[in-house]
């Protein structure tokens, strides 16, 4: 979609399109910095789903390559920093659930 129909929506050299796509990545990125924080604290990682943060970083690597190969500009360092923020949850993801099943393990135990 680049070329002339694109110049009507341009604005100081800023595709109208990048902006609403910084939105999108900006909002999405806002809640893993808080989702980390949890998992780091809490070490309770239920409730989070690791096929849904396997499809987000699938997502976030196919916006990447696209930025790549068809429409290089700076939101590919959101897409990235998306990635990089949903690959650190699904690893704590990982990380906790063991420690949280041998304590689901060990409280059921105490109760008997």
């Amino acid at each position: 979609m680049r070329g002339g129909s694109t110049a009507a929506f341009a604005r100081g050299g800023i595709d109208t399109m990048s902006i609403f796509e910084a939105m999108m990545l900006i909002c999405f990125g806002v809640s893993w910095p808080i989702s980390i924080a949890k998992s780091v604290r809490t070490k309770v990682v239920s409730g989070k789903s690791p096929l849904f943060m396997g499809v987000l970083c699938f997502g976030y690597a196919s916006g990447i390559i696209h930025k790549l190969l068809y429409s290089m500009d700076w939101i590919i360092l959101l897409y990235a920093l998306n990635l990089v923020l949903v690959s650190i949850d699904l690893t704590l993801y990982f990380r906790y659930l063991p420690l949280e099943s041998q304590s689901v393990a060990g409280s059921k135990g105490k109760h008997l």
